[in-house]
């Protein structure tokens, strides 16, 4: 699919992140700490902004429209790793291919033009679909963190991966 982009989410975004990442199809293979509110992602935007170089939220757009939406956060400046998450297609937009170009994309952001070494995901061990997405798109299986987090009353595994720079297929 072409036309995919990501850019920055804006404060006029809020409405479709909130949206997209309470909807019931989506939030369960979301790790979201506590309820999500309005308030919380305006300002969850408003660092994206003030610190984009360590924090950020993202809209995936597909010819033009809102489709979808990524965030990272550095969690080791002197090593240059980011923890990338929250991704999320909106359902109308999904088997479209749209998921995998919005990756590369944001792989190539975070790798290339924020000049980081190492992206890591952790994801569900339920969440098959996002599991085969990581594999597709480039990202190394490192692991697994045996019931490592709480949700909804159980303990989930978590499948862990990392993608290096020198890993990335830029195919820009």
């Amino acid at each position: 699919m072409s036309g995919v982009t990501i850019r920055r989410a804006r404060a006029d975004d809020v409405d479709f992140l909130l949206e997209l990442i309470t909807d019931e199809e989506t939030r369960p293979f979301l790790g979201l700490p506590g309820e999500v509110t309005r308030d919380g992602l305006l300002e969850e935007i408003e660092r994206s902004e003030r610190e984009p170089q360590s924090f950020g939220r993202f809209v995936i757009e597909a010819g033009g429209e809102r489709a979808g939406s990524v965030g990272f956060r550095l969690v080791n400046e002197r090593s240059r790793i980011a923890e990338a998450g929250r991704f999320a297609v909106h359902p109308r937009f999904r088997g479209r291919g749209i998921g995998d170009e919005a990756v590369r994309l944001f792989q190539r952001h975070l790798l290339v033009d924020l000049d980081l070494h190492r992206v890591e995901l952790q994801i569900y061990g339920f969440n098959e679909r996002a599991i085969a997405q990581a594999e597709r798109t480039g990202y190394v299986r490192e692991g697994v963190k045996r019931k490592a987090y709480l949700k909804d009353g159980e303990w989930q595994d978590a499948v862990l991966f990392g993608l290096l720079r020198d890993e990335f297929e830029d195919p820009a």
